[in-house]
């Protein structure tokens, strides 16, 4: 796992506003927002990490800041300003996840299905998922390009979905140190413990990774040309619902998951199955529109309606392994396509001719 770049933790004086009632410094609004929305895109990342939902992270991230405000005039710049707002962070994240059941993918509730011709079972009302994050959260939390790319591994889906197995004060250890590289002596401050609990605490968190995560290491994938390449392939073949060709770019062992869906598919045959009888049914009956997500290219599926238009559907995620497609997570959920920034719908298209 990529340690992110932090920024210096200069010590930050404030200065205080106009007398309150009581006679005491009343927190500057100017000063408050002036001096802590720099800091609002890594919060929002933070959250992230920790609950595992882009609406949940940013519903913290507003109880953050709303914490933060109401005691902004007790703030006396004995650490730096960002040290004490991923403080509150980490703290409104905490209580969050007291409530909270863990976030899941569909191969984390069980096997996968053998008959792609079964019905799909959808999840019940108890079961919340990992959601994906817009790649727009990495290109503005740092001004560093390398930074940013250096941080794009912490935010794969894969590993995002693995870290809500760890206990939620475990998963502050390993963030803190193994993504944000603070050292231990300030997580233990953060967290109100000792070095010693930390450094134990980092250890089991590693330990339960390895059993239930993946290693970023053993991730293989193409270069860039290459990765493109596959891309366009598979858009092509996705619109034009040709199967032949997406058998040439999906790997033996390819998964497919379709949150809220609990059924998910594993091997090339029986996702190929899927498609071919339940949603490549016709050309032209899908477009798809490029986007980024976690770091991985991610694609807007929009599916034709009786009026003509193509309506929001899916937003798949793409994973490559080598020189295929390892993995396909399509979220079936339409609130994601405005979190995005994408069009609820697609004009229909000009007639083009299929070669």
């Amino acid at each position: 796992m990529s340690s992110e770049a932090t920024e210096a933790r200069p010590e930050t004086a404030v200065r205080p506003g106009p007398a309150g009632p009581s006679g005491e410094p009343a927190p500057d609004r100017a000063d408050f927002v002036r001096l802590t929305d720099p800091f609002r895109k890594e919060l929002l990342a933070h959250c992230y990490r920790m609950v595992g939902s882009v609406h949940d992270a940013e519903d913290l991230v507003q109880e953050t800041y709303l914490r933060a405000w109401r005691s902004f005039d007790g703030f006396e710049g004995r650490s730096s300003l960002r040290f004490w707002l991923y403080r509150v962070a980490t703290n409104a994240c905490l209580a969050s996840l007291e409530h909270r059941s863990r976030r899941l993918l569909p191969s984390g509730l069980g096997a996968p299905s053998e008959d792609p011709e079964q019905r799909l079972v959808v999840a019940g009302r108890d079961v919340s998922w990992v959601q994906p994050l817009p790649d727009t959260v990495l290109s503005t939390m740092a001004a560093d390009p390398a930074a940013v790319v250096a941080s794009r591994g912490s935010f794969r889906l894969a590993l995002i979905a693995a870290l809500q197995y760890l206990p939620a004060r475990q998963r502050v250890v390993l963030l803190m140190r193994e993504v944000l590289g603070w050292p231990a002596a300030e997580v233990a401050e953060l967290l109100g413990t000792s070095t010693a609990a930390v450094n134990s605490a980092l250890q089991r968190a590693r330990a339960q990774l390895e059993r239930v995560g993946p290693i970023e290491d053993e991730v293989e994938e193409p270069d860039e040309p290459r990765r493109r390449a596959l891309l366009e392939q598979y858009v092509a073949a996705f619109e034009r619902a040709d199967i032949p060709a997406l058998l040439r770019l999906l790997r033996a062992d390819v998964t497919l998951e379709m949150p809220p869906n609990v059924t998910w598919f594993a091997g090339r045959d029986a996702v190929l199955r899927f498609m071919s009888t339940r949603i490549l049914t016709a050309p032209g009956a899908h477009r798809l529109l490029g986007t980024t997500a976690n770091g991985q290219p991610a694609l807007a599926a929009y599916r034709r309606g009786p009026d003509g238009w193509h309506h929001a559907h899916a937003l798949q995620l793409l994973t490559f392994s080598g020189d295929r497609i390892g993995g396909i997570l399509a979220f079936l959920d339409g609130e994601l396509f405005d979190t995005f920034g994408l069009p609820p719908r697609l004009a229909p298209a000009r007639t083009r001719a299929l070669r």
